[in-house]
């Protein structure tokens, strides 16, 4: 199965692509994830994508699809892969078909700009080791202390709602145009956002069996 998830910040992606991973044995990958890694061990294309992020510049369209087909030619990927922030834009999924890689299903997580707001400013990162919480649904046994390591909890940079505003302006702009790039195409799917986190699992499961037969 070669799977995509799509959604905005924040709508639950990379928590559904991880049991999705796990329940059908194909590799998740996260475009951040994979950029990060070739960086670090200095590929060619890691090396060309430091060099702009870096300069603190977006890593150029050709860079980083030139990675991910490199990650996808892995033998990991052989019987399949689940993308979690790729593409972003339809010039990107355009060239995703140029590369001849089509996809089974292509899953949106629905959640509305307010729903999104709310969510992620209760997110709170600890700042000594970290660990991640969230004030409803993981919460901390004492209010603003790390239970793994005691250290005081923050709201990141990227959780205030001004930037999260300001990130789905740029979802709505540049990558929620891919549903209907992938709806002409007969393979979105629309699942609800707003659900708890196994109803949300199971109803993506049940969409990838009736896809499997």
């Amino acid at each position: 199965m070669k799977l995509m998830f799509l959604g905005a910040p924040g709508a639950g992606k990379g928590t559904q692509a991880e049991k999705v991973s796990a329940k059908y044995c194909i590799p998740s990958i996260s475009t951040g994830a994979i950029l990060r890694e070739a960086m670090s061990t200095g590929t060619e294309l890691g090396v060309k994508a430091k060099s702009f992020v870096e300069k603190g510049a977006l890593v150029p369209d050709e860079v980083v699809i030139g990675i991910i087909k490199e990650r996808l030619a892995q033998d990991d990927c052989s019987n399949g892969f689940i993308l979690d922030g790729f593409p972003r834009t339809v010039a990107q999924a355009e060239a995703l078909d140029a590369m001849g890689i089509k996809m089974d299903l292509v899953i949106s997580i629905e959640v509305s700009d307010d729903d999104i707001v709310k969510r992620m400013s209760r997110r709170r990162l600890c700042e000594k080791c970290g660990a991640s919480y969230h004030v409803i649904h993981i919460p901390t046994k004492v209010e603003g202390i790390c239970d793994a390591c005691g250290g005081n909890l923050i709201t990141r940079k990227d959780d205030k709602p001004e930037v999260v505003l300001d990130r789905l302006s740029t979802y709505h702009k540049q990558t929620e145009p891919l549903k209907d790039f992938y709806a002409a195409k007969n393979l979105l799917v629309l699942v609800e956002g707003n659900k708890s986190i196994d109803s949300i699992t199971n109803t993506i499961y049940s969409k990838i069996d009736s896809v499997r037969g």
